[in-house]
């Protein structure tokens, strides 16, 4: 969706960069390795070529319900949408080196795990409340008709025009993307001397593990952000505003709580690396 996609290109650049962290650790140049050439090609090849499709056939859903037809939407945007699905992602490599080069692998995989929160975030709150209701609503199998606040398809949507589509993508887009990390981070920890060999998880294993810790953390910190920007919208009557206040606040806790030094998803992270280098 446009406006989820830079946060998800973001998150995969970031991704990428800490999966391939050890090998990174001693590169001096961010853009001049095998590792960086491959995230760029995944995102200017799959990962903004996808989205442009889904925003050429499905404008209402991929505008989130903004845009009723691609009449709506002008030529400027649909280039930056495009722009930004491969520049957001050389960022979020970039940002995510940064860290690995200055030793601090657990924020270079929190990089990618903003990305993925604010993602989650819109795609289950939205601006309004109603992000999940925009997300799992498929015009194209309602006769035409056009979103409006409180319709949605629920599980129907799993049968719809957009999710097939998802699916179709998804048998591309996902290996391309998981299987690099999994053997970069395998690659980085069978060179490190410091690392015993049966401490390194097996492929299936590091699999569950990205599946976890990368999206079911950011999606259940999400449902729990979302939550509680519901409650203060239905106290203080602004959706928006209540989102506002919760987010930062969520983070500011989380520092404490969940992303600092031996807090657990500290701890969910050095499982990718073992113990940091």
């Amino acid at each position: 969706m446009v406006q989820v996609d830079v946060f998800w290109a973001y998150s995969l650049g970031a991704g990428f960069a800490a999966a391939a962290g050890r090998q990174l650790k001693n590169v001096e140049e961010p853009f001049v390795n095998k590792y960086f050439v491959y995230t760029l090609l995944f995102l200017a090849c799959l990962f903004a070529p996808s989205g442009v499709y889904l925003l050429w056939n499905f404008p209402h859903w991929e505008t989130m319900q903004v845009a009723t037809c691609r009449d709506d939407l002008p030529a400027w945007l649909v280039v930056i949408f495009a722009v930004t699905n491969i520049t957001q992602g050389v960022l979020g490599f970039f940002m995510s080196w940064r860290c690995v080069r200055a030793g601090r692998y657990n924020a270079a995989w929190m990089h990618s795990f903003v990305g993925y929160f604010f993602m989650f975030f819109i795609l289950v709150y939205g601006w309004d409340g109603t992000g999940w209701q925009r997300f799992l609503y498929d015009a194209t199998r309602q006769g035409g008709v056009l979103w409006t606040p409180g319709h949605h398809m629920g599980l129907g949507f799993i049968f719809s025009n957009v999710a097939f589509t998802l699916y179709g993508m998804g048998v591309i887009i996902g290996p391309a993307m998981v299987l690099p990390m999994i053997y970069w981070m395998r690659l980085g920890l069978f060179a490190d001397p410091n690392v015993k060999r049966e401490d390194i998880p097996d492929p299936r294993k590091m699999a569950v593990l990205i599946g976890v810790v990368i999206f079911g953390v950011a999606l259940a910190s999400v449902f729990f952000a979302a939550g509680c920007s519901w409650l203060l919208a239905k106290a203080i009557g602004s959706p928006l505003l209540a989102a506002l206040i919760v987010v930062p606040l969520f983070f500011l806790a989380g520092k404490f709580l969940l992303f600092g030094k031996g807090k657990p998803i500290y701890k969910a992270h050095q499982k990718f690396f073992v113990l940091e280098p």
